[in-house]
């Protein structure tokens, strides 16, 4: 009992520098939890944390915000006027009480927790299905700690700081934002995380992981008309929205010139008007002295939409930022720091955590977001669908539709015609569609690659030796998005632990479940309608965004386009740190020696703002985060 004390007050130290509202410890015969709390949701306010209820036998450590709470209660039997005093920690407890480990199944919203079952002699936890928050741990067989964050568990003794090479070869070998496919991993060889979708249960000496949840489609609902439709999605989305705009404290969102995003506020404020409560918006925009590269069909700079779509939604004050001063090379220690681990999104890193701490600076509670709602609320590229119709033979349905395109969007139908076979049989064209030239070098050391196996282990999540998805049907791959767990993790993790260090969390009613699962369960043709890509939200945001940003078909927002141009200033210190990163031994053993002389040589005369989506500067990107975490390691 003594040796769980010692280790769980060490640990509860590491978490010092961490903002918390209260920060508590319970012990019992076998278990010790520690928790530094965040009152977030009025229902969090002044409760214990961990949580002990005698009467039933059960202590839980929460890092919680459940959002289906009304439902819970309506099946447990809670009364209406008892349900505003129960916070999420009880809610849980009572749903184990009736369902056991079928609890996390029943939950909706964002979530980690570690509940000990005196009475069964067993320890039961879950994450939530994306991984909105985290859960490490180490299991030696005897005992099991865990926690929120890395560190924490590095505090203790009997872990030590050796680096996965298995998680490092995926990191290698995967060519996009992605870390890594094993969503059970971490860089650290003492440490694992339960995987998003999974609880688990240690009892006997044994623990045992189980997947609770995988997103398919529940079959097609059919409705009388697309007015039916959108009424539904109306209904679905808002009671989402509803859910994450509860806090104690102020209700903020971010905000770009596009769709999803814009989604999320005009029905935020919508809901925040009616209780009298105002909504603070976020916006990245470029440094002022930036001069845009990019092609006419994309906006680095969305300013003009977002100052469109906050004039007509009302009610807003918004913040446009641009971080001057910040860029994603002098922020690298700090990010490695929050991460605990080598990432990739570093054209977006400094000022999506500039962002949370100008809504922590603000008060703010909650910050919204829309970021899953390409694959889910925004869904639908005509391109890809006319494909399937071509393939399907359905040529009046087609012809429409391409008139339609045509009109909506400038093109001829001739064009539109060829793209969409192109799309269809790309071989009639003579192209292979997963043989396209990667935008990244392949980054992984030939040997290292051959020890550990790694291209065998991505091929089993759908990875090709290309290290990414395999061939272009954007079908196949948003199936994968949902059936595989990794393509969240890595911006989870960063709200995750952002929301640590800064008392807020971010809130993303795109991937609310109830709201995928509605998504899922659509015909494709409410998707694309009419000559219209991104049907479903287009129409459900009309009156609600202004028609020049919901109808918009043209222009695209792409943000972080001037990370290059912040680096420039340092440009020097850049390039002499990538000369010692070639030297360094480990880096050696680990990374194709062929890539890191060309990317050398590459960058050898420098670089301008234009080259941000250039092969050499990106692998530089990547060597130096991963240089700089090896040598943290050591």
């Amino acid at each position: 009992m003594i040796r769980r004390r010692e280790q769980g007050s060490r640990m509860l130290q590491a978490w010092d520098e961490q903002p918390a509202d209260s920060v508590l410890a319970w012990e019992g015969r076998l278990t010790y939890m520690g928790a530094h709390s965040q009152w977030i949701t009025s229902e969090s306010v002044g409760v214990p944390n961990p949580f002990y209820d005698s009467e039933r036998g059960l202590a839980i450590a929460a890092d919680a915000i459940i959002d289906n709470r009304e439902e819970l209660f309506d099946i447990l039997g809670v009364h209406r006027r008892d349900r505003a005093a129960v916070s999420d920690q009880e809610l849980i407890l009572l749903a184990y009480d009736k369902w056991g480990t079928g609890t996390a199944a029943r939950l909706v919203g964002d979530f980690a927790f570690v509940l000990w079952d005196e009475r069964g002699g067993k320890l039961y936890g879950a994450r939530d299905f994306s991984g909105g928050r985290m859960l490490y741990y180490n299991w030696n067989g005897s005992e099991f700690r865990f926690c929120s964050m890395i560190e924490p568990l590095l505090r203790l003794p009997a872990i030590t700081r050796m680096v996965n090479e298995q998680w490092l070869a995926q990191y290698l070998a995967i060519s996009t934002v992605v870390d890594a496919a094993s969503a059970d991993q971490t860089v650290y060889e003492d440490i694992r995380q339960i995987p998003p979708a999974h609880y688990f249960v240690l009892q006997d000496g044994k623990l045992n992981l189980s997947r609770y949840c995988t997103l398919e489609s529940p079959g097609i609902l059919k409705l009388k008309s697309d007015g039916e439709y959108v009424e539904a999605f109306r209904e679905v989305f808002q009671q989402a929205v509803d859910a994450r705009v509860r806090t104690v404290r102020g209700v903020g969102a971010q905000l770009s010139g596009g769709l999803d995003s814009g989604a999320v506020v005009g029905f935020a404020a919508r809901r925040l008007r009616e209780e009298n409560r105002t909504l603070q918006t976020f916006s990245y925009v470029p440094v002022g002295d930036f001069i845009d590269y990019t092609s006419k069909r994309y906006m680095p700079n969305e300013r003009p939409y977002i100052e469109k779509t906050v004039a007509h939604i009302g009610g807003i004050q918004s913040h446009c930022l641009d971080f001057a001063g910040l860029d994603p090379y002098s922020d690298l220690d700090d990010m490695l720091n929050v991460m605990e681990m080598p990432y990739k999104f570093y054209s977006n890193s400094f000022w999506l955590k500039g962002i949370f701490k100008e809504a922590s600076d603000r008060n703010i509670g909650v910050l919204l977001n829309g970021g899953r709602g390409n694959l889910s609320v925004s869904w639908g590229d005509a391109i890809p669908y006319y494909a399937r119709l071509l393939k399907r033979m359905r040529w009046i349905r087609l012809s429409e539709e391409l008139r339609l395109r045509s009109y909506a969007i400038g093109s001829g139908r001739k064009h539109l015609l060829a793209a969409t076979s192109r799309e269809a049989f790309p071989f009639l064209a003579g192209k292979d569609r997963g043989g396209a030239a990667s935008p990244f070098h392949m980054m992984i050391h030939p040997e290292f690659a051959r020890r550990t196996g790694v291209y065998a282990q991505l091929r089993e999540h759908g990875i090709g030796d290309s290290g990414w998805l395999d061939g272009g049907d954007v079908y196949a791959h948003k199936r994968n998005h949902f059936r595989e767990l990794f393509h969240w993790n890595a911006s989870n993790t960063l709200a995750a632990k952002l929301s640590q260090r800064y008392k807020l969390w971010k809130r993303d009613p795109t991937n609310d479940l109830r709201v995928i699962r509605f998504c899922l369960s659509l015909p494709e043709d409410q998707y694309v309608r009419q000559g219209m890509s991104r049907a479903l939200i287009r129409r459900a945001t009309k009156g609600v965004l202004p028609d020049s940003i919901r109808l918009n078909e043209t222009v695209r927002g792409v943000q972080g386009a001037d990370w290059l141009h912040r680096i420039l200033p340092n440009w020097h210190s850049f390039y002499g740190e990538l000369q010692q990163a070639g030297r360094d031994k480990r880096m050696l053993e680990l990374v194709d020696n062929g890539v890191i002389r060309s990317v050398l040589a590459g960058l050898k005369d420098g670089v301008r703002p234009e080259d941000a989506y250039g092969r050499d500067v990106n692998a530089a990107m990547y060597l130096l985060i991963l240089y700089r975490f090896l040598r943290k390691a050591a």
